[in-house]
């Protein structure tokens, strides 16, 4: 009867074991929970959120830039009390217990900052959310020595999201702000037209600042080389930052976020006894403001 009893009990403890004692606190989207949601789908950026359940949400971002690029963040509702070691296991789905889990890589997580993957990875974790399997993070609990954290990303609705995701990062500008934020035009020798190649340059910067909302000054200043008077130089240097301001007036800038200065013969950069310096003295220099956010 002692011994009936006994085993008895221990099979209570061991049915118990995974609600009442388990090391491991678990942080996953329900599959009737989870939900991916693109939060920005524009040339200048791309953002796939999935909610986590009680812990925070998993952010990955694509940026307009010369190279492609992807971010992972695990933003965390609590952050992190301590820096951390952290296991990136890919686990396969509840419904497909045969399969192993498969390493990643190993990553660190840093003191009252949120999780950070990037480069090749963020790829390697969408790759393996594209295969229907979840993407775990796993670390010591800051608070309690004897207990670990996992939080994983749910592949259920996965999917969709990610097409329009990847689509969006196909149609990124190929380049950044800081590529255009400051940038030197040039001229043919009379024109008010900048040359062929300068006019491609001015219509990047056209396209990025139709995308962008937080452009709040456009400063331009015209040059001349030597070669005219000094007030013919000033007059066509006084033209061609009038053909600039009414171009960024198109694009639906407020006229006092633009302010033109022309220079003339002023602040050469090079001889203008060459060929070459009255090149490069014959030039526009265009630099952007944006807000900080």
């Amino acid at each position: 009867m002692k011994k009936l009893f006994a085993t008895g009990i221990a099979m209570s403890l061991i049915t118990l074991a995974p609600s009442v004692f388990a090391l491991e606190k678990q942080y996953v989207a329900t599959p009737q929970q989870s939900t991916w949601q693109m939060v920005a789908n524009t040339p200048l950026e791309c953002r796939l959120v999935h909610p986590i359940p009680n812990y925070g949400e998993a952010v990955f971002s694509s940026y307009a830039s010369k190279k492609i690029n992807l971010d992972l963040e695990l933003k965390m509702k609590r952050p992190m009390g301590q820096t951390r070691d952290v296991s990136l296991i890919s686990m396969p789905p509840a419904w497909r217990p045969g399969d192993s889990a498969d390493r990643i890589t190993n990553i660190r997580f840093f003191q009252q900052f949120d999780g950070y993957v990037g480069g090749q990875t963020a790829w390697n974790v969408l790759g393996e959310l594209e295969k229907g399997r979840y993407p775990t993070f796993s670390y010591q609990e800051w608070r309690s020595r004897d207990q670990r954290v996992e939080v994983a990303l749910s592949s259920v609705l996965f999917q969709r999201s990610y097409n329009v995701f990847s689509d969006c990062i196909a149609n990124l500008l190929p380049y950044s702000f800081e590529d255009i934020a400051f940038t030197i035009l040039h001229y043919d020798r009379t024109s008010v037209e900048l040359n062929k190649q300068s006019q491609k340059r001015l219509a990047q910067i056209a396209e990025y600042i139709k995308h962008n909302q937080d452009i709040d000054l456009v400063l331009v200043s015209t040059y001349t080389d030597a070669e005219d008077s000094k007030s013919a130089s000033q007059n066509l240097s006084e033209r061609r930052a009038e053909v600039l301001q009414n171009y960024f007036k198109s694009l639906g800038l407020p006229e006092d976020r633009i302010r033109v200065q022309g220079y003339g013969k002023r602040r050469p950069i090079d001889d203008n006894a060459s060929p070459i310096g009255k090149d490069r003295n014959r030039r526009v220099v265009i630099s952007l403001g944006r807000t900080q956010v």
